[in-house]
């Protein structure tokens, strides 16, 4: 492991850890955490030494979204700014700024082949991401040579079953206390968070509303990825509100993407605890296939 900061495109001190191969390789797999998470995860550990193995190397970092709150800092004319984060208090649309600076550091250390991996929130980034950076044209997508989402989440419509009639109440909350750094009642959100964040699920939320697995129609975003794509979502506590099975049909007919892999692991929870080295194999299998 080596550990390893880079500056993310709005300036912020960012870190990971890469597990290196033996071997030099030109291939990486960028691995991007959910709420709360961070770098330091068994998940992780068992993912790279399989990758490793495979001579494909493993990046893992902590987002400014990891752990429930911190400071994350830049140099503005020699001046250090700080900025309260984490998940209780991120936008995460900023993760685009995170997800392009790690980017940039593994081709600026000579990496070719990048292969996105994302996390339930994880992934909403890595989605979104993918998607300004083909707005952009950005010539970073052709590093960009898979994608791998680890149950990825309708978060505006999870937020709404889980908070059923209150719905509206908690909007109307947090709209009160929008440009306050308080925290909303502890039974609003399933971890603290702060009126700007809840928000940005719950009702400014249209960059990041594109799963919608309950309807029919476009799924446009999800379809403007070209490059070889691979989903999966656990059998146990899984924040979906369909049968699993049901769900990866649902997901196969919406993605029409040729070079896709979608399934479910039997018996895994949202994070896959227990079936840790399952998923990385079927993930590394998915990867050799198209490198």
């Amino acid at each position: 492991m080596k550990k390893t900061d880079f500056i993310a495109t709005d300036g912020y001190l960012l870190n990971g850890f890469i597990y290196q191969c033996e071997e030099a390789t030109k291939d990486v797999i960028l691995s991007v955490h959910g709420m709360t998470s961070n770098c330091l995860k068994k998940r992780n550990d068992i993912t790279a030494r399989v990758a490793n193995k495979n001579n494909i190397d493993y990046f893992c970092f902590n987002n400014r979204g990891s752990d429930l709150a911190k400071y994350i800092k830049r140099k503005i004319e020699n001046k250090e700014e700080r900025k309260l984060a984490g998940t209780s208090y991120e936008d995460v649309l900023e993760g685009y700024e995170d997800i392009v600076g790690a980017i940039l550091k593994l081709k600026e250390l000579g990496y070719e082949n990048i292969y996105l991996q994302g996390h339930s929130l994880g992934c909403t980034k890595i989605v979104y991401t993918y998607n300004e950076l083909l707005e952009e044209d950005d010539e970073v997508l052709n590093n960009i040579k898979g994608i791998l989402l680890l149950s990825l989440v309708d978060i505006p419509r999870v937020l709404k079953i889980y908070l059923s009639d209150k719905y509206e109440t908690y909007i109307n909350l947090a709209e009160e206390k929008e440009n306050k750094l308080e925290l909303m009642p502890k039974d609003s959100f399933i971890h603290p968070v702060c009126a700007k964040t809840f928000l940005r699920y719950g009702k400014y939320n249209k960059e990041i509303d594109f799963v919608r697995y309950n309807e029919d129609g476009e799924h446009e975003k999800l379809n403007n990825i070209k490059v070889p794509l691979f989903m999966r979502w656990g059998t146990e506590n899984e924040m979906i509100e369909q049968d699993p099975e049901e769900l990866v049909e649902k997901v196969e007919k919406i993605i029409e993407n040729p070079e896709k892999d979608i399934n479910i692991i039997q018996g895994a929870n949202h994070s896959y605890s227990g079936k840790e080295e399952i998923v990385a194999e079927q993930m590394i299998e998915f990867i050799k296939k198209y490198r």
